[in-house]
């Protein structure tokens, strides 16, 4: 995992007009393609660490984030 579960991220939603080049996204292992709408994730402690993710990946991983946090 590139950031532990109690670790504050900052998250932006990139619109599919501003999504210029291709990502993989740690969730999935998939592309994320230019013009594909997704999540930036910037944990806030280490900023240089971003990763891109698919916005149902990024979804799923909040909710394991959330119960290992509990």
């Amino acid at each position: 995992m590139w950031a532990r579960d109690d670790d504050p991220v900052e998250v932006r939603h990139v619109q599919p007009y501003q999504a210029l080049k291709r990502y993989r996204c740690p969730g999935c292992d998939h592309l994320i393609e230019p013009g594909q709408g997704h999540e930036v994730v910037v944990p806030v402690d280490h900023p240089v660490d971003r990763r891109h993710w698919h916005t149902g990946c990024w979804t799923r991983q909040t909710r394991r984030r959330s119960r290992s946090s509990s």
